[in-house]
């Protein structure tokens, strides 16, 4: 059993899905470790803005998701729309460069996530479709591993290149636009669709009828999520509390580095735990780290404090992240796969539009340590959620 969920053993579409995600998380994270410092300091922008820039961002990208999931599923392709998703962010990062206003960011930001939506549900179910399903959970950890090394490459690349360029924020996202058109090539050429046997009419996934085959063992792992998402508001916030306790500009990207260095080591093992243990108990260590990363985070904005809570934050990502993909993977049926991880996306969307919103307005309002004080108390209601559940057994 250990034998067949060796790394080398799963299939070389799973790797190459990986290093795609690693290419394009390498131009987003160059880009949006940097994101928040330039849109306050350089273009005046207010927390509360940043918190409603960066929910509206990532649930356009989540509510996308369920269209381009059920267009998969209607249409029996994966790869085609993951390219054209993949196309459409690597075309949105020369927009950041040349922006020198706010509104061209904003609309860089929603067009990089409407890609990220379009490719999000079927790059998904394409994992799902190439791994055995006894390695699922090995697949999307790899994946996620591999994608979260580019989340620590782009902000350490950011860091470089500011330092060497004094704090020039254009030329620095010029950069990005290199590793954005790689990826594009390398899902092109690295990546096979396995054939798929359609027999009779075409159905629409999303409707009703069609909607009731997804299991409550499915809609509970929705609702978990969801709550997941409210305790776990968005990055930017780790990086302007790194900011305000006195990180150079320069070094600010730094956050990101170690919060997914921690991310990237711990998200293969992860999985491969995940094909052999009790979910519910990985979920709800999980939410033991979020909550001393909060905690860490809402005491101190420097020193031994900060750094602790960037690294259990990574690490809680590491433990959750993957896991949640492989929970919906193994509770959705194959014909609704990518339909399913749609609408995942989209009840996680709604909840990060309302974390970022919730978390920058306590910032603004009673200080940084009421943001992270509230993703505490969100984490508690997802951990009761488990321990309420005790009937819920997840396949393994």
């Amino acid at each position: 059993m250990v034998e067949s969920n060796s790394t080398h053993r799963l299939p070389a579409g799973i790797w190459a899905l990986g290093f795609v995600s690693l290419l394009m998380d390498v131009s987003s994270e160059l880009i949006h470790s940097l994101l928040p410092v330039y849109l306050v300091s350089g273009l005046g922008a207010s927390m509360l803005s940043v918190g409603l820039l960066e929910g509206a961002a990532e649930a356009t990208a989540l509510v996308v998701k369920v269209f381009s999931g059920g267009l998969s599923d209607w249409w029996g392709r994966r790869k085609p729309l993951a390219l054209f998703g993949y196309g459409l962010g690597a075309a949105s990062k020369p927009i950041f460069a040349l922006a020198s206003t706010l509104e061209p960011v904003i609309a860089a930001r929603l067009i990089d996530r409407i890609g990220k939506g379009i490719r999000g549900a079927p790059r998904d179910a394409l994992v799902a479709d190439i791994a055995p399903p006894q390695m699922r959970g090995a697949a999307f950890g790899l994946r996620q591993s591999l994608d979260t090394v580019g989340a620590f490459l782009g902000p350490l690349l950011a860091m470089g290149l500011m330092l060497a360029w004094s704090n020039d924020f254009q030329a620095v996202f010029w950069v990005a636009t290199i590793p954005a058109f790689l990826c594009v090539v390398v899902l092109m050429l690295g990546v096979q669709e396995p054939a798929r046997s359609v027999t009779g009419p075409r159905i629409n996934p999303i409707r009703r009828e069609n909607l009731r085959r997804l299991s409550s063992a499915y809609w509970w792992v929705v609702g978990l999520g969801s709550v997941f998402t409210l305790a776990r508001f968005s990055e930017a916030f780790l990086v302007l509390r790194a900011q305000q306790g006195g990180l150079d500009l320069a070094w600010v990207p730094l956050v990101l580095i170690v919060m997914n260095i921690f991310f990237a080591m711990g998200a293969y093992p992860c999985g491969r735990l995940a094909d052999q243990m009790s979910h519910r108990t990985l979920l709800a260590g999980g939410l033991a780290l979020l909550i001393g990363a909060d905690l860490m985070l809402a005491l101190d904005n420097q020193g031994p404090l900060l750094w602790a809570g960037v690294i259990l934050w990574g690490l809680h990502m590491a433990m959750t992240q993957g896991l949640l993909a492989t929970m919906v993977a193994n509770n959705a049926p194959a014909e609704l796969r990518a339909t399913a991880f749609g609408l995942f996306y989209l009840m996680s969307g709604l909840s990060m539009l309302v974390a970022s919103a919730l978390a920058g307005f306590l910032w603004d309002t009673w200080g940084a340590s009421a943001t992270f004080m509230a993703g505490i108390f969100f984490s508690l209601i997802a951990l009761l959620l488990l321990i309420k559940q005790k009937g819920f057994k997840p396949p393994g």
